[in-house]
């Protein structure tokens, strides 16, 4: 075999093929999710403030925290529900007739969602040295299960209202758990007569992975090429690294905003 033929049939310089463990995604999905109405859920000590608001406008929203619970389909080897449980942090903006400033508090609102994915079937147990996880496992047949993972975007605040009444349709939360409810400090407060809903717009991506060997291409090992240089705890050098913010002089224009590829279409 000549030079060129043995190049053609190692593209990239491939020195061996090596055995690893790694998850691998067997399933996955996507979705754009649009959560109408939900609730907002508040601490006692702002009662009395959302009782006598007029009026509420959303600031922001953040995930606090997605629980996710595994289940097999029934007659439908190697598929699982995964229910999901979104809990997100709501900022909003308060207003009394008497107040001329709103006031920001802070509740929590959560969302319920199901998909169903291929994991495909495990019997085999992995353990490790020095690691105490223990693989999930079905209780009916011992079977391993897949792990399952969402990952969020930012979610984005679309409305906020306040009611006497529930919306049509909208479904009330039964509890928030306490390790939620620990994050503010106190219970949270069902009783309120005036309730706040708000509407979000969430991005998600949900996998079942399963832990398997895999035989990849290796190539160079990576040996860093930049050197790490001393650092100072001198203010100093410090501000001596620092870049002069040249941007924050010079505000971009139209033309800038509109040649920004991640722009397109925030105006339609």
């Amino acid at each position: 075999m000549d030079k060129n033929s043995a190049e053609a049939s190692n593209p990239g310089n491939i020195k061996e093929a090596v055995c690893i463990n790694a998850p691998r995604v067997y399933d996955s999905c996507s979705s754009k999710e649009y959560l109408e109405d939900l609730r907002v859920y508040f601490t006692p000590d702002k009662h009395e403030l959302i009782e006598q608001a007029n009026s509420v406008r959303l600031r922001s929203v953040e995930v606090i925290k997605v629980f996710l619970r595994l289940e097999p389909v029934p007659f439908n080897q190697g598929f699982y529900s995964v229910d999901l449980n979104f809990f997100f942090d709501v900022c909003l903006d308060i207003f009394k007739s008497q107040s001329p400033c709103p006031t920001v508090v802070h509740g929590v609102c959560t969302a319920n969602k199901r998909v169903i994915l291929f994991g495909s079937e495990g019997n085999v147990k992995m353990f490790t040295s020095g690691s105490s996880e223990c693989p999930d496992v079905e209780p009916s047949t011992g079977k391993v299960l897949p792990k399952a993972t969402c990952m969020v975007s930012d979610p984005i605040g679309l409305s906020a209202k306040i009611c006497d009444r529930p919306p049509q349709g909208c479904e009330l939360c039964s509890r928030i758990p306490d390790s939620i409810g620990t994050l503010y400090g106190d219970e949270f407060d069902y009783s309120n007569a005036h309730s706040v809903y708000v509407t979000i717009g969430v991005f998600t991506i949900v996998q079942l992975v399963r832990v398997v060997p895999l035989l990849i291409p290796t190539y160079e090992f990576c040996i860093p090429e930049k050197e790490c240089p001393p650092t100072s705890d001198s203010p100093r050098e410090m501000f001596r690294r620092i870049e002069f913010p040249t941007a924050d002089f010079f505000p971009p224009k139209v033309s800038d905003l509109c040649d920004n590829p991640g722009t397109e279409g925030e105006t339609d």
